[in-house]
């Protein structure tokens, strides 16, 4: 088999997931194609919900000052009585924001303006989606992945080192590798549509008929835009007339009112709920992100969060390897992701669950800044057992202030392709190319000038915690001897030399 790579990667679909992929791949310099069989853009609101923990995500990919300039945030609920009075209740908790958790509350942006916001981004780091390329077949060897894809000018045969399935939840890459799609089909069948009404205040997100699932609907403005989005249980058979005219008769029906008028549809469907986990994230050089690898109820907004956050997650893994780092690195990816898929499909499933009783509440479990690797093998604990943080977890935020005066974040200091280590003192610790070394205290580039790096991160003098590229903690040592060894011993281990480096394109 011939290697004449015409990509380091294939990703199939363009979605969010391959979308955020896609942006990581080209920040770091990575050969890559993205292709979708659609030949435009979804064009409709499916995943509307932007968690705090996706926020911190789109800040290192840059788009974040964009996707919030072009949404907004829940509006309060009104949740209307037979009588025609009305509760009004929040959407759930709104916390203020923490040094260490600089969002808190999710943003609403209609999945297609997320889309094209990251469309752009990867049109400005030199890459673009194929639309209307569609993958028809694969075969995969030793050394790489040889696809065959149907496009506007015909087929083509493709060599490429790995291929990521993010093409949803009817994945033909899930199907192909025959990996198995367990789960169930959960009883409910919905309808979403993104309409243009009159009758109805913007102000509110309105809900009637709250746990009938015969007669709940949802009517909520759309951030971003002037339309509104339905929502609803539908009858489990037959058809669903989602034409203006079909969605004005069922939102007077269900809600006994003759003024609301629907005007336009721009996007609707109809869609049954499961709750499904592939039974691998990996075979060979294939990989699943996305709905190709988890689908579930929309209850709870965790969907597209968790596609982004597979994809945030295996970037940096594909770049290391392909530049040098060990194959098994790559074995991560599903260690870490598989038991987050799963834990979010019971999340949203209760949810459900809630949401038929009326008594849906959303707490800070779907804000997904928990979310650790605590068993993952890059999680290191290299010295004794730690109080607070520890291995595996996400790498608080802290304002700080540069040796210089002038105010920063240590999120900045994070953003782009590198590795980071914190060093508390003048530790010893080998520079090295794709490490950011910063130092607190005398003679350090950073100043601690808050207190918070020491609440959160909790470093003795001379020890260090290193931050990987998609801000998790892979370790907390001691930088003696014995600690400089083991830290590089580990970064040679995990191959963090480089990894791809756009150096130029960091923080940009």
């Amino acid at each position: 088999m011939t290697n004449n790579f015409a990509a380091d990667v294939l990703i199939c679909g363009a979605g969010a997931a391959g979308l955020t992929l896609a942006i990581d791949l080209a920040r770091r310099n990575v050969a890559f194609r993205l292709i979708e069989k659609m030949v435009g853009p979804f064009h409709g609101s499916r995943g509307k919900g932007i968690q705090p923990r996706t926020q911190e995500v789109f800040e290192d990919l840059g788009i974040l000052d964009t996707v919030v300039a072009a949404g907004g945030v829940y509006p309060l609920i009104r949740e209307y009585r037979e009588d025609g009075s009305f509760v009004e209740k929040d959407f759930g908790e709104r916390p203020e924001p923490t040094p260490a958790e600089p969002y808190q509350i999710p943003l609403m942006i209609p999945q297609f303006l997320t889309e094209r916001i990251m469309r752009e981004r990867l049109v400005e780091l030199g890459g673009q989606v194929e639309f209307g390329s569609a993958l028809v077949g694969f075969e995969q060897d030793k050394d790489g992945v040889t696809a065959r894809l149907s496009g506007p000018d015909g087929e083509e045969t493709v060599r490429v080192r790995y291929l990521v399935g993010a093409d949803g939840g009817r994945s033909f890459v899930r199907g192909a590798l025959g990996v198995g799609f367990p789960g169930k089909t959960l009883g409910v069948r919905a309808m979403v549509a993104d309409v243009a009404l009159t009758g109805l205040d913007r102000g509110w997100w309105h809900q009637f008929n709250d746990g009938d699932m015969q007669w709940m609907i949802s009517i909520c403005p759309l951030a971003g835009t002037d339309l509104f989005q339905l929502q609803g249980p539908v009858p489990l058979e037959g058809e669903v007339n989602l034409s203006a005219g079909g969605l004005e008769r069922m939102i007077g029906e269900r809600t006994g009112r003759r003024d609301i008028r629907v005007h336009s549809v721009n996007w609707a469907s109809a869609y049954l709920m499961n709750a499904r986990l592939a039974a691998r994230y990996r075979v060979g050089r294939v990989f699943l992100v996305g709905d190709a690898a988890h689908i579930h109820p929309p209850t709870g907004g965790q969907g597209l969060n968790t596609s982004v956050q597979d994809a945030y997650n295996i970037g940096w893994k594909l770049a290391s390897v392909l530049d040098g780092a060990r194959e098994d690195l790559l074995d991560s990816y599903e260690i870490e992701r598989r038991p987050v898929a799963e834990a979010m499909l019971g999340l949203s499933t209760r949810l459900l669950g809630a949401g038929k009783q009326g008594e849906i509440t959303r707490g800070r479990e779907v804000r997904q800044l928990d979310i650790g690797y605590p068993a993952s093998p890059l999680s290191v604990e290299c010295g004794p057992k730690r109080n607070g943080l520890r291995a595996g977890d996400r790498a608080p935020d802290a304002p700080i202030k540069g040796a210089a005066g002038q105010p920063s974040r240590l999120f900045q200091l994070f953003r782009g392709t590198h590795w980071i280590l914190l060093v508390d003192g003048q530790g010893a610790a080998a520079p090295r190319a794709g490490l950011h070394i910063h130092r607190l205290g005398d003679k350090g580039d950073i100043v601690d000038a808050f207190g918070h790096i020491r609440e959160t991160y909790g470093l003795a003098p001379n020890e260090c915690a290193l931050v990987r590229p998609d801000g998790y903690v892979a370790a907390i040592l001691p930088l003696d001897a014995e600690g400089a060894a083991r830290l590089e011993d580990y970064l040679n281990r995990i191959g963090a030399h480089g990894t791809g480096l756009a150096t130029d394109r960091e923080g940009a």
